[in-house]
């Protein structure tokens, strides 16, 4: 049996300080993930003048990077020990490597030729999704050894949540000031992401070090070490079909959400006609994403959080889809369902990974072994690699149409923006509710198996 006798103090309600300090780093990390979701595919092939196969092929071979990094980080991350426990020696480490690699991916040097731009960007990207796995996947599977099944869990995940989304409004003003940059021409536009660079990677290792000096002051589960061997801990994982169906949704609806990361700029520009309310656009999804999480969290307490998470995914999936029939000029009805799908998006990234932390405790009472980081090395991979496929399948796409940058595009480009915008995600979100609804474990009995 898991040696579980010391309780964390979030038994009962997770105190509100421990809820800010675990919070606090979601919000730069978030930031520096919509940045790069929403500028990098459109920097590179507008301003590095990089092809657009090429971009999406170096972020979706970091994806098959991500099948051997995540994995190692979650799986060492259970076997640590030091005297600042099992996950924070990891968040400390990732802070520089963060800020470091975060600035070579908007900071090229300015001689690079065509040739050595795709090979300074692929080390950039590569090191940066490395760095943040050696956060991210601690992170989260610190937020389950914090709490105990059950309300609490989605009281954290949602107060991460919630950090996450307003760091990706703050990405929305800075993408805007690079936009705006002060200057004329391409030049002036590298020159504000490199600015833009340095200072939200020192500002983001800050936070994650200030986070998790302040977290030491909450308990953790006492539990005994993860799995013995990485290959049997992975398969554990894959053995709990409560976690494998989960890991699976996550993937396919991750993969629908990365669509308004990738796209906006370029619907916004050369569909709608209107690149000047990119900006705008995002800012209409992302609020409403920040407001509805603590209705989403309140409403799974009180109905369950299967319920609710399929009732999210239908509104994502309805509302993604009729931006299809988003063109020229039609800027209310993309301002419209941007806020729809927002909304619906408050939800999954709270209860998404509070049910997989109850399907640890599942698994801890099979195997007598607690494996947070596992677990949830399993759930980042599956939503980079959701990211990486997306935005493949957009580099191939455009590429396939015959997307010229900075030009007026045909009318079959165009068409392949809107069907990509709008269809895509229609498809992955109700693929993803259809096969939620064959979710079985019941959260009574997720408590039974805590301890």
């Amino acid at each position: 049996m898991v040696a579980d006798k010391v309780k964390p103090a979030t038994d009962r309600l997770a105190p509100r300080g421990l809820l800010f300090f675990y919070g606090l780093p979601a919000v730069g990390v978030g930031y520096m993930f919509l940045f790069m979701s929403l500028f990098l595919m459109k920097f590179a092939t507008d301003i590095l003048l990089i092809a657009p196969a090429v971009m999406g092929a170096i972020l979706g071979a970091s994806r098959v990077w991500d099948a051997v990094s995540d994995p190692i980080v979650g799986y060492l991350s259970d076997r640590t020990t030091s005297r600042a426990g099992r996950r924070r020696p990891w968040l400390y480490v990732s802070a520089p490597l963060i800020g470091l690699s975060f600035l070579m991916v908007f900071a090229p040097p300015e001689g690079l030729t065509t040739a050595q731009m795709p090979v300074w960007m692929s080390v950039a990207i590569f090191g940066f999704f490395t760095a943040m796995t050696i956060f991210v996947v601690p992170h989260l599977s610190l937020g389950a050894d914090l709490t105990l099944p059950g309300h609490p869990r989605s009281r954290i995940y949602g107060a991460r949540h919630l950090a996450w989304n307003t760091g990706s409004i703050l990405a929305l003003a800075a993408m805007a000031w690079v936009l705006l940059a002060p200057g004329e021409g391409d030049g002036a536009m590298r020159r504000g992401a490199a600015l833009i660079a340095l200072l939200s990677g020192t500002a983001v290792a800050a936070l994650i070090w200030i986070s998790s000096w302040s977290v030491r002051r909450y308990p953790v589960m006492q539990v005994s070490k993860g799995g013995s061997q990485a290959l049997a801990a992975y398969r554990d994982v894959w053995r709990n079909s409560h976690a494998r169906l989960l890991l699976i949704i996550i993937f396919i609806d991750n993969m629908g959400l990365a669509i308004i990361s990738v796209l906006t700029l370029y619907v916004s520009e050369y569909v709608v006609g209107r690149a000047d309310l990119a900006p705008l656009f995002i800012l209409s999804f992302m609020i409403p994403a920040v407001l509805s999480v603590p209705l989403w969290v309140r409403l799974a307490g009180r109905f369950g959080k299967k319920p609710v998470w399929l009732l999210s995914m239908v509104l994502a999936g309805l509302s993604f889809g009729g931006m299809f029939f988003a063109d020229e000029g039609r800027v209310l009805l993309l301002i419209m369902l941007a806020a729809v799908a927002g909304a619906a998006n408050g939800n999954g990234g709270a209860i998404g990974p509070s049910l997989l932390s109850d399907t640890i405790d599942f698994d801890a009472a099979r195997t007598g072994e607690r494996k947070e980081g596992t677990y949830f090395a399993a759930m980042t991979f599956m939503i980079k690699l959701a990211f990486g496929v997306t935005f493949l399948l957009t580099g191939l796409a455009l590429q396939g149409v015959d997307f010229i940058p900075n030009q007026p595009q045909t009318d079959n480009v165009k068409f392949a923006l809107r069907s990509l915008y709008g269809l895509y995600p229609l498809f992955c979100y109700g693929v993803g509710a259809l096969l939620f609804l064959m979710y079985r474990l019941p959260e009574k009995e997720l408590a039974s198996h805590a301890h």
